[in-house]
This record gives C-alpha cells, structure tokens and sequence, in this order.
C-alpha cells in the first residue's frame, strides 16, 4: 500500500490526521529521539523529519534558529541518514519523511539521495525550494525509488498552477496555508476556505494544511475542508519552554482526546 492510500484508510478512522515536524539535531538527536516517541505513542501519522540547511529559505525565525543551531553543533547528513533508519524501525506506524533543501540532496547526488531515502524506509520527501520545471530528475527518481514527491499548492497558485503541480506529486499535497514563511499564527477565515475549495477541486491526493496550525481550534477548523493538519514551529517552542514530555498530551489535545 503506498502513501495515499494508506491516507486515505486512515481518514475512514480519523476526521483530520495529524503532521509533525522537527529538526533534526535541534537540540540534539538524544531530544529528538524522545520527542518522536511522544508523537508516535500519541497517534501522529507522518513525521517530517528536516535535515538541516543553512538557508531554509521557507521557515520563519523559530525553524531557521533550530536549523542554525543543528549545524553548529555539528550535525551531519549521515547523521540524519542514520537517525531515521533508527525511527522507521522504531516506528512502522509512522510515516517518516524527510524535509530538506534541495542543495542537501543536490551536493549528495539525487541518485543516491533518493535511493538510500528509499532503502531506509522513509515515504517520500518535502523540498520546498525546487519547482516541478526544475525538478525533472528528481520527480523521475522518485518514482524509480517508489517515493512520494510531495507538491505544494500555495494561496497564490491559479487553477491550471494546482493541476500542474498536483500531475507532478504523489502521496498528498502540502497546501500552504498563506503568504510568507513558517511559524505565524494563520487565521482560518473564509479566505482559506475559499483556498483549499480551489485546492480541493485541483487533485484528489489528500490535502495537508501547515504554516501556523497550533491548536485544536485550528485542527477542528480544518475538518471537512482538508485531510491532514501539519504543526511545526509550535511543538519545537513547546520543546523549547517545556521539555519533550509535554509532546504527548499536546498531540493528543489537537486530536481531541
């Protein structure tokens, strides 16, 4: 069974499903290894698991501290390589993913990237700095590895933007949830309802919303209007302010248990 349809089995359980995201090495794998097992015990179904780049040209100043912050402590690609091999056998009720940029995978050489993703069990791969005109290779070695590219429709993306990007994709559509970088808070308004109507009508992949969800509120708002909720920045201060026990009873509030 590949990704979506794995999704797809799930949303007949679950009204929403749940995304979390974390940094690898941010503050350390040791804390990582603890938050994941926080999200798995407590029911998340995908796991972005970010390896580290000094640009993340996508995320707000919370994401791109903690990529810093992996860096300078010395985290390694082949670390990460290693870290999520562990989590996939730790977990294979998750679905782990790894995030990236594209230099990362570019400097490894997307052959072997791609291919030792795949042999490590991960499902696919988020890179959000590389459009479907640029990505040819990539989109072709994801398919050879049986990965999932995961797409991103955004509030700006016209109708025939979201056919061609979604014709590109597999396993679900990360629809960014409005203009700018991660970590602010996002209002669910008839504006993003109206959005992910367009979105909805572009694809029949499932439909995960991230940037700025950080509440059940938020994750309530999102049922019938989309299929998977994606919280980042919110776990990591969570972590930061709290300490990774508090990861557990947080997933388990925005799933309403």
């Amino acid at each position: 069974m590949n990704l979506q349809q794995d999704l797809q089995q799930r949303l007949q359980q679950k009204s929403v499903l749940l995304m979390t995201h974390l940094v690898l090495g941010y503050p350390s794998l040791a804390i990582n290894r603890e938050v994941i097992q926080q999200m798995a015990e407590n029911g998340v179904d995908c796991i972005e698991l970010q390896i580290p780049f000094s640009e993340p040209m996508a995320d707000g100043p919370v994401i791109l501290k903690a990529n810093q912050d992996a860096l300078a402590s010395g985290i390694k690609v082949q670390d990460c390589l290693s870290f999520a091999a562990e989590m996939v056998r730790e977990y294979p009720q998750v679905h782990f993913l790894f995030m990236t940029y594209c230099n990362i995978a570019f400097r490894y050489g997307f052959a072997a990237f791609m291919k030792q993703t795949a042999e490590l069990g991960l499902k696919g791969l988020i890179i959000p700095d590389l459009p479907v005109e640029e990505g040819k290779e990539y989109l072709r070695l994801t398919k050879e590895n049986n990965l999932a590219a995961i797409m991103f429709f955004t509030p700006t993306s016209t109708d025939a933007r979201m056919a061609e990007v979604a014709g590109q994709g597999d396993g679900f559509i990360y629809c960014v949830a409005r203009k700018g970088v991660t970590g602010e808070h996002t209002e669910i308004d008839n504006n993003l309802a109206d959005y992910l109507t367009r979105c909805r009508k572009a694809t029949d992949l499932p439909l995960a919303v991230g940037f700025g969800i950080a509440s059940r509120k938020d994750v309530a708002t999102l049922e019938g209007r989309a299929d998977m909720a994606v919280i980042g920045t919110a776990t990591i201060k969570l972590v930061d302010r709290e300490g990774a026990a508090t990861v557990g009873p947080f997933i388990r509030s925005l799933a309403g248990v």
